[in-house]
């Protein structure tokens, strides 16, 4: 029987992610680019992100996507079955690496879980133990390839940027073979740091499902514990983000994931509270959850489209406010069209296709 409350979780997580993505679906390898005078609601809206936004998503997704393999070995007993499923969610991730968005999750999870699955049979001492090992050496790793990396601060008027953008602009053969070298180092950096870091992640999901945290919620002093440390992680990454010496650009990273993580457990336990419930708002998340994988490819293709070939121009003059109501608009209008479809179909086309490839 599914877990509901899992369901609910995804789908909330599934729409985080694009307030996450989307400043990366106009010119990835540069992110978000900030007007030579931003405007006040950029801070703001950063500071936010900083707080409950950046990472914190796709931690959950990693949290649930551990504790997701967890149920499935608990089912078939044979982790031949859990491999050949990630090896479909490898191929999916490498199509749409390689075709639409360099910053997919996919393949970086598919690859993450081959080595949680190692973990499955483990104790739970050994499980967490683990988790902060793969965190150590992630972090050490991200390190090392920010002290290798210099951190250049750029606005909109910079030769750089504005090269990048005529690039793209010129031909869709730009903006794939672009789309594709960019790719191409998402998977180097694999093996370096994301495994690593989305593995740990992946085992955190796996510990907290055998103590029934998505059922319950986290112990009282628990969640008093875990909230504090991700107030306290979270302030230092956004006092970071406005030091401009190499030591905070060093530290931004391993922080983050470090942040996020704490205030994904914190926000699964709120959810959790929630989710018990059932009102449209709880049920509309659930549906949502149960065709997260075709959400996640409906929001590249959508952005796609609208930065990549209807409104490119919409680089040069978004600011962070333009991007969060244009992703609450979209947001809005994938959370009830997977309701209506929900009422039709049981299945995502996309979870469909992957339980079907899988068997």
């Amino acid at each position: 029987m599914r877990n509901k409350n899992m369901d609910v979780i995804r789908g909330i997580a599934v729409l985080g992610l694009m307030y996450m993505n989307v400043y990366f679906f106009g010119l990835f390898e540069f992110g978000y680019v900030a007007q030579p005078i931003p405007p006040l609601s950029d801070d703001v809206i950063q500071t936010v992100n900083l707080f409950f936004i950046d990472g914190r998503f796709r931690s959950m997704f990693c949290v649930l996507f551990g504790a997701g393999l967890y149920i499935q070995w608990q089912r078939y007993q044979d982790i031949a079955v859990l491999k050949k499923r990630l090896r479909v969610l490898a191929l999916f991730g490498l199509l749409h690496g390689f075709l639409l968005w360099a910053g997919d999750i996919l393949f970086i999870y598919a690859c993450a879980g081959w080595l949680t699955c190692k973990y499955l049979n483990a104790d739970n001492t050994l499980i967490i133990k683990r988790a902060w090992q793969f965190l150590l050496i992630g972090a050490l790793m991200s390190v090392v390839l920010m002290l290798m990396e210099p951190h250049i601060a750029i606005n909109r008027t910079d030769s750089a940027f504005l090269q990048s953008y005529e690039q793209i602009v010129s031909s869709l053969g730009n903006i794939m073979g672009t789309n594709a070298v960019m790719f191409v180092f998402m998977i180097i950096a694999v093996p370096l740091i994301t495994l690593w870091m989305s593995a740990a992640v992946m085992l955190v999901g796996v510990y907290i499902y055998k103590l029934k945290i998505f059922d319950d919620g986290l112990p009282a002093a628990t969640v008093r514990t875990v909230g504090c440390i991700a107030f306290l992680l979270s302030c230092l990454r956004v006092l970071l983000e406005y030091q401009h010496f190499q030591l905070a650009h060093i530290l931004k990273e391993p922080l983050n994931w470090l942040a996020a993580l704490f205030t994904a457990l914190l926000l699964i336990h709120i959810i959790v509270k929630a989710a018990n419930k059932d009102n449209w708002i709880i049920i509309g998340f659930m549906r949502l959850g149960r065709m997260s994988l075709t959400a996640y490819i409906s929001q590249t293709i959508c952005l796609f489209l609208l930065f990549k070939l209807f409104y490119p121009h919409w680089i040069l003059s978004f600011n962070r406010l333009d991007y969060v109501c244009l992703v609450t608009v979209l947001a809005l209008i994938q959370y009830f069209s997977c309701w209506l479809y929900s009422c039709y179909f049981k299945q995502g086309p996309l979870e469909l296709v992957w339980r079907k490839l899988s068997r």
